[in-house]
């Protein structure tokens, strides 16, 4: 008797209820697969939101900073520490951090000073690229400022537009000056659209008084792996207090590694609803045929043999919605990793602190392709085993008598 002939016979005997559990799991492995690709992109979307458009990998700020920032707790020493970290192979940016109110005609509102060194700042930060009017920082422009969006809706002002800062300086001296509106972001992060002024980091220092030292250097890590990236900048600035980002927004790192958890607990949930169905599925087909196997038990085949029909009943099933869902999922995978999807209104929202990207990207491979599949295929051999085991122990007897 062959095995593998008489299963495939077996499952397309009722063809129609053969058709929907293979249609029922074709569908959830086509989801999973757009799924299991889908959520990791968005995940790193949101982590690049996190470092390359603002905190970076790492930063550096001098002890007591982050506790309580102040104009005139400073990193001393910082060109040599960034000059260090070039040396080292690992791209740093310093910046100098303030406040103070910005007022445009009948408007004003409390503004977040960012001094960049803006050559530096492009190799750790592409801040440059989410503007949305105007043009970029130019250090030829000590004049032109780049404010967030909501602040400049705020302050009603526009790309070449006047924008007056006051503030106090580190010197105890008045800081006022009048700006030229150079650009507009677009959506970055709460924090950066409702009150942040960018300017260049010379501009900032004849502002504010600050001659030498600078508030904050941030990092990118490159090709390291975080942690040893952060060890080796604590081993060059020892004196500083040196961070990662998910040390310096604990709230999002861990949103990120609960949705990431989240992942198998979807996959368990959807499959678990399709091996139901195949349990029910095979124990009909089980029921219908209780006579056959009587009859195949007493011409002499064994317990093994007829286990082996039901189990390749259920596998034929699986390999056929295997090969439906990879071919079906395959275009729209190629779609989303390449061209993403439009976030629509969800795009530029605030999520923890994060804005939401405007085009989500997902990122396939064949490691994320391989746990849909092996898990639709667990599932499956797990559902059919019940009703496999029960027809392979089945008293021939009973069994030819079953009305």
């Amino acid at each position: 008797m062959n095995v593998f002939k008489m299963g495939w016979r077996n499952v397309w005997r009722n063809k129609r209820r053969s058709a929907v559990t293979i249609a029922a799991m074709t569908l959830a492995l086509w989801v999973l697969l757009l799924y299991a690709g889908f959520i990791p992109g968005y995940l790193k979307n949101m982590e690049e939101g996190v470092t390359e458009l603002e905190i970076g990998d790492i930063q550096i700020h001098a002890q007591g900073y982050l506790t309580a920032p102040s104009l005139f707790t400073v990193i001393e020493d910082s060109t040599a520490i960034v000059a260090k970290l070039e040396e080292a192979g690992i791209a740093a940016s310093p910046r100098l951090l303030g406040g103070g109110l910005g007022a445009a005609g009948e408007f004003s509102a409390g503004v977040a000073l960012r001094g960049l060194d803006v050559e530096r700042d492009a190799k750790v930060s592409k801040l440059s690229m989410t503007v949305g009017e105007g043009s970029w920082l130019d250090p030829a422009d000590p004049e032109g400022v780049v404010l967030g969006k909501r602040l400049a809706k705020t302050l009603n002002v526009k790309v070449g537009g006047e924008l007056l800062v006051v503030s106090q300086a580190a010197d105890g001296s008045m800081a006022n000056d009048l700006f030229e509106v150079r650009g507009i972001l677009k959506g970055v992060s709460q924090g950066t659209d409702r009150t942040a002024v960018l300017m260049n980091s010379s501009t900032f220092r004849d502002l504010m008084v600050v001659p030498v030292g600078d508030h904050q250097i941030v990092l990118r890590r490159g090709d390291g792996e975080l942690n040893a990236v952060a060890d080796q900048a604590r081993a060059i600035a020892p004196d500083a207090d040196v961070r990662t980002w998910m040390e310096l927004m604990p709230a999002v790192a861990q949103m990120l590694q609960s949705v990431s958890g989240m992942i198998f607990v979807f996959y368990l949930i959807v499959y678990i609803a399709v091996g139901i169905l195949i349990l029910n599925a095979m124990l009909t087909a089980v029921f219908e045929r209780i006579r056959e196997f009587g009859v195949l038990k007493a011409i002499g085949a064994g317990p093994i043999r007829v286990l082996s029909v039901i189990l390749v009943e259920g596998a034929t099933q699986a390999g056929v919605a295997t090969v439906l869902g990879t071919l079906l999922a395959t275009p729209a995978m190629w779609y989303i990793q390449h061209h993403g999807i439009n976030a629509g209104a969800l795009g530029g929202m605030d999520a923890a602190g994060v804005a939401m990207p405007e085009i989500w990207y997902g990122i396939y491979s064949a490691q994320s392709c391989s746990g849909p599949i092996i898990l639709l295929w667990v599932i499956t051999m797990g559902a059919v085993l019940f009703p496999a085991l029960k027809a392979a122990w089945i008293n021939p007897i009973r069994a030819m008598r079953y009305r």
